[in-house]
């Protein structure tokens, strides 16, 4: 089963296993209307779930220069982590999240299923309720070769569009600090409103271009405009 069709069969199952009601873990509220999906940095990791692909990525917590931060390492395998969350963006829909990584991947056309592999993704995941085949994703992206800015249909569904927030090796090495709207991505990329976001997940693969990749995530949050 592809990436993105495994995403849309966990969020579905987990909608009907809990009688069309889906669990969210308590979030952390600010009084600036912040909603922390990751600390990381306070070597935490609850909440995180895994999901095995195809091979194994491996996670772990590690100290970077006295910051404690998230490292995936990939050898021609996928698997990711992920959160269920609740999430409303008419109140936070600004996603922020910092990462690095330590290279691009070579070869592969990404808009293709045998260049689907990417060092760094940030998936959030739109629940279709108990039709679970109706569940969106938009995957914010470090592309190997597309333009910043850019967005393609997932190469195995529609209901997941690519969006290259980081391209090419300009910046490897680097950490960088990300802010997206997902309310207007949404809009833009699927042309019609938003419901809530029901999950956030991290994956660094390299399966289908049979290479490997390290890279490095800080925290994840939700915030007001």
């Amino acid at each position: 089963m592809p990436k993105l069709l495994h995403w849309t069969w966990i969020m579905g199952c987990s909608i009907m296993a809990s009688s069309i009601a889906l669990y969210c873990p308590a979030l952390s509220w600010a009084g600036d209307e912040r909603a922390v999906i990751a600390r990381f940095s306070r070597g935490d990791l609850s909440g995180w779930q895994s999901k095995t692909f195809a091979g194994v990525t491996h996670y772990g917590l590690t100290d970077e220069n006295g910051r404690i931060v998230l490292r995936a390492d990939s050898s021609k395998g996928a698997s990711g982590l992920y959160r269920e969350v609740n999430i409303d963006l008419g109140k936070t829909p600004i996603l922020n999240w910092t990462w690095r990584i330590g290279n691009i991947l070579s070869g592969g056309d990404e808009r293709a299923r045998a260049g689907d592999d990417y060092p760094a993704r940030v998936y959030v995941i739109f629940s279709g309720g108990p039709i679970f085949w109706r569940t969106r994703a938009i995957n914010y992206v470090w592309s190997n070769k597309q333009p910043v800015g850019s967005s393609w249909p997932n190469a195995y569904t529609s209901n997941a569009r690519m969006l290259a927030v980081e391209s090419g090796a300009d910046r490897v090495g680097q950490w960088i600090d990300e802010r997206r709207d997902v309310r207007a991505d949404y809009r833009s990329v699927f042309g019609d409103e938003p419901e809530r976001v029901d999950a956030v997940a991290i994956m660094t693969d390299t399966d289908n271009t049979g290479t490997t990749a390290t890279a490095w995530y800080g925290d994840i949050w939700f915030s007001a405009e």
